[in-house]
C-alpha cells in the first residue's frame, strides 16, 4: 500500500508550526504548544463530524460552520469556560490568517472563518498575589543551610525582585547575570525580546554564592544555567510549582492569610507589579519592567489592589466630602470629575 501523500492541509500545518509562528512571529514555545493544542482538538472533532481519518482531512473541511460546532462543543461537551473557547479561537484565526497569506484561493472560505466573534461574557480571573508579609513569611520557611534551600532561596528571591516569567527565570545562563555594582539580569521574554532588569544587591549577593558552590561554573563556563536540579540540569515550571507549593503549605501553618490563597509561580509575578504600584512607580515603567506588550496588561493591576483605591479615596476626601459649615453636603462637579479620573 503506497503511502498517503501529505494534503494541503498537512502541508500548511507543518510550515505554520514548523516557520512561521517560531521563526517569523518568533512566539514563546508555550503559545505554539497552546496553539497546537488547539488545532489537535479543532482536527479530532472535525474528523468525527466528517467521518474520516484525520490524514485525510483537507483545507476545504475547516469551514466556518465547523469551527462555530467546534467552539459549541468545547462549552457544552468539554465544559470549558468562555475564557478557554476564544483562547482556542484565537489559533484557530492565527492559522486562517496564515492560510489566506499562503494560500489567496482559499481567501473566501477563511475569510468566513475569521469572522466568527470572540464571546462576550468571559471573566477575568481575580490576581491571586502576596502581601509583604507574606512574602516575608514565604521566604524564612525556606531553610538555607542546604545546598537545595539556598537555591530555592535565591530563585524566589529573584522571582520577587523582577517578577519575571518563571521560564524567563528558568532560561536564566550565568552569563546573563551582571552582579557586580549595579547589579542587573538580562531576560528574554516573549517572542525573544530582550530585557534588563536592575536587581537588589542583597539577591546579586545571593547569586553569587549560588554560583560560587556549583563546581562547573568554576570552570569557566557561562552557558551553563543559573537553577539546576538535583541532576544538574535546568529546573522544569513544574519543579518550581512543586516548590513552592511544598513552602506555601508550611508558611500557611505560621501565616494563616496565606491558607485561603491559590499561589502558583506566576502569583509571585503578580506580586512584584502590585508592590510597583504601591510604591507609586508609572504603569509605563511597570510595563518596561514585566515586558508587557501591552500598556492595557499592566492596567489591570490597578484594579486588582483595594489598597490602592482606598488611597486615591483617602487622597480626595478632605476636598469632596468632607462637609461645609453650616452642615450643608455640597458636591463640586469639577472635583467630582478630578476624583473619577483618579479612580
Amino acid at each position: 500500500m503506497k503511502p498517503r501523500k501529505p494534503t494541503e492541509l498537512g502541508r500548511c500545518l507543518l510550515r505554520f508550526f514548523q516557520d512561521y509562528l517560531p521563526t517569523l512571529r518568533g512566539v514563546s514555545v508555550h503559545t505554539i504548544r497552546s496553539y497546537r493544542d488547539a488545532v489537535v482538538l479543532l482536527l479530532r472533532f472535525t474528523a468525527r463530524e466528517s467521518r474520516c481519518p484525520i490524514e485525510a482531512l483537507d483545507l476545504s473541511d475547516l469551514n466556518a460552520d465547523h469551527v462555530k460546532r467546534f467552539l459549541k462543543f468545547l462549552e457544552s461537551e468539554r465544559g470549558n469556560s468562555i475564557a478557554t473557547r476564544n483562547a482556542r479561537l484565537a489559533a484557530i484565526h492565527a492559522f486562517a490568517r496564515f492560510v489566506i497569506a499562503e494560500h489567496p484561493e482559499h481567501l473566501a472560505l477563511f475569510q468566513q472563518v475569521l469572522g466568527i466573534p470572540f464571546k462576550r461574557g468571559a471573566r477575568e480571573a481575580p490576581i491571586e498575589y502576596l502581601e509583604t508579609a507574606e512574602i516575608e513569611t514565604l521566604l524564612t520557611t525556606i531553610d538555607q543551610s542546604r545546598p537545595a534551600g539556598q537555591r530555592d532561596f535565591a530563585l524566589f528571591a529573584l522571582m520577587f525582585n523582577t517578577g519575571a516569567r518563571v521560564q524567563e527565570i528558568l532560561n536564566l545562563r550565568i552569563c546573563d547575570l551582571r552582579l557586580d555594582p549595579p547589579p542587573q539580569v538580562r531576560l528574554r521574554g516573549k517572542g525573544n525580546k530582550v530585557r534588563v532588569c536592575p536587581i537588589w544587591p542583597h539577591t546579586a549577593q545571593l547569586l553569587r554564592e549560588l554560583i560560587r558552590t556549583r563546581p562547573l561554573v568554576a570552570q569557566g563556563s557561562a552557558e551553563l544555567p543559573v537553577f539546576v536540579n538535583c541532576r544538574g540540569t535546568q529546573m522544569s515550571r513544574f519543579g518550581v510549582r512543586y516548590l513552592l507549593r511544598k513552602y506555601m503549605l508550611i508558611a500557611s501553618t505560621r501565616n494563616p492569610t496565606l491558607a485561603h490563597k491559590e499561589i502558583h509561580p506566576h502569583s509571585l509575578r503578580h506580586t512584584t507589579a502590585i508592590q510597583l504600584l504601591k510604591a507609586g512607580v508609572d504603569f509605563a515603567t511597570i510595563s518596561q519592567w514585566l515586558g508587557h506588550a501591552s500598556l492595557n496588561t499592566t492596567m489591570r493591576y490597578a484594579r486588582a489592589d483595594i489598597d490602592l483605591k482606598r488611597q486615591a479615596l483617602a487622597q480626595v476626601f478632605p476636598e469632596i466630602l468632607a462637609p461645609p459649615r453650616g452642615g450643608a453636603f455640597i458636591l463640586n462637579g469639577a472635583d467630582l470629575v478630578g476624583w473619577l479620573r483618579r479612580l
